[in-house]
């Protein structure tokens, strides 16, 4: 048994496997990449309206041999979409381009549009895509519904007006960026938390500290670094198209020792290259 057979349960009952494929900006070979991944085991994928790859995703889900049943697929809404009618169209859109019949999970991507991040007063908006979301999954086309990059005040505004409480918040963790706090709100809240981006772009290959603890146990840093964010006791979720790297970063067959996990999770780390340019990393 290898991470890959890991599973979380979720408050619906509903098992989603520890470990996952991010598809953030994989997009000409995305149903190659998923195909290559589900054949190394990954069972967990994890895409979005705002990738521009779903069609490619649901390809590679579709012919990749295993059975629907085994596999668990997330999509999540464009950010911009904050009222009733367009979250229920965009979930027809994005059932028609994987084409799959239903979606393991669909979260709603930011609680702000991008142009706004950690700006504006969208409660109401957030509450209308929510019941969109809570409409399809009654009607049994998505399995289990979320939420991504919600902070504590965006999570009580679903939970006071909301019909389910989000299965998952899908947020920034990883080795320099651990938000303790919110995690710990999210799990006595019974939402599992998943994490993104795992190895931050990259950017932590660098660091010392990590890579001192990496070489201590034997490993790289990037299994060290997925390793971390699952003893946080979140999904893991690191991106990658090489079927190489997406082996390597299964072989996580170990125990990082309490006092490295406090090393890890007291660590500050924020340096994301090029993908500071996006608004979730640019400190707000």
């Amino acid at each position: 048994m290898t991470i890959l057979d890991e599973t979380y349960t979720l408050s619906n009952g509903a098992t989603i496997p520890k470990l996952g494929l991010g598809t953030w900006f994989i997009d000409d070979n995305a149903a190659e990449a998923v195909r290559a991944a589900i054949e190394i085991g990954y069972r967990n994928i994890d895409t979005a309206q705002a990738y521009g790859n779903e069609r490619g995703v649901g390809e590679g889900v579709r012919t990749a041999g295993v059975a629907r049943e085994d596999l668990f697929v997330s999509t999540k809404l464009a950010v911009e979409i904050k009222d009733h009618d367009a979250a229920v169209a965009a979930i027809d859109g994005s059932l028609e381009k994987l084409g799959l019949e239903y979606i393991d999970l669909m979260l709603i991507h930011s609680p702000q549009p991008w142009d706004d991040f950690r700006g504006g007063d969208y409660a109401d908006g957030n509450r209308q895509a929510w019941q969109a979301l809570e409409e399809a999954h009654s009607a049994g086309r998505i399995r289990s519904i979320g939420v991504s990059n919600f902070l504590e005040a965006d999570l009580e505004n679903i939970l006071e007006h909301g019909n389910f409480t989000p299965h998952v918040n899908q947020i920034l963790v990883h080795a320099g960026n651990t938000p303790t706090e919110l995690i710990a709100y999210c799990q006595a809240k019974n939402i599992v938390v998943e994490a993104y981006p795992p190895i931050a772009h990259g950017e932590i290959l660098t660091n010392r500290t990590v890579g001192v603890i990496a070489e201590k146990y034997s490993v790289r840093v990037p299994q060290l670094c997925i390793r971390y964010t699952l003893q946080l006791g979140t999904v893991s979720l690191p991106k990658t198209a090489n079927p190489d790297h997406m082996r390597a970063n299964a072989a996580v067959d170990f125990t990082i020792s309490d006092h490295d996990m406090e090393t890890l999770r007291d660590l500050t780390e924020k340096d994301y290259g090029d993908s500071a340019v996006f608004p979730v990393y640019s400190e707000k």
